[in-house]
């Protein structure tokens, strides 16, 4: 099992009931923010303070590639349900959809303002995405929020 520390800035490799640790990765010289395994199981994504997304190969525990197309914190991942796709948002006003296997930028979607959650659809190229709305076109007096899709036949 792995888990994340963000004191430490380190990703974890545990086993056992307890949890007792047995490797210890630097993942980014900033606080990790959010972690996803791909679900395959063949790689997980951290995203960090520093703006980069980190892909790592599960089985060597090491880093394959990094995403640097965002330019804030990384709040928010997730991967495709095939594995194939990798989104990852922050305050930035777009989101970015990222080809894992090659780190090439599919998509760039763009919302009004800060994206702090991402959800690919289980079995659909659907993407579900909230931001934080409350100062936009939508009514500011309200304490909810918006949740959008991404991969509708008319989007591109």
């Amino acid at each position: 099992m792995l888990y994340f520390c963000p004191a430490s800035v380190r990703v974890r490799a545990a086993s056992g009931a307890a949890l007792k640790p047995i490797q210890s990765i630097n993942a980014h010289p900033s606080n990790c923010i959010c972690i996803k395994f791909d679900p395959t199981g063949k790689y997980f994504a951290t995203g960090s303070a520093d703006a980069l997304v980190s892909l790592w190969d599960v089985e060597e525990l090491v880093c394959v590639r990094c995403f640097s197309r965002l330019d804030w914190p990384v709040r928010t991942l997730s991967f495709s349900h095939d594995g194939k796709m990798l989104a990852s948002a922050s305050e930035d006003h777009f989101i970015d959809i990222a080809e894992v296997e090659t780190g090439e930028k599919l998509w760039e979607v763009q919302c009004d303002s800060p994206t702090f959650t991402v959800a690919w659809h289980p079995k659909r190229p659907l993407l579900a995405y909230a931001c934080d709305d409350k100062e936009g076109k939508y009514d500011n007096n309200r304490e909810a929020g918006t949740v959008k899709l991404f991969g509708l036949p008319n989007d591109s």
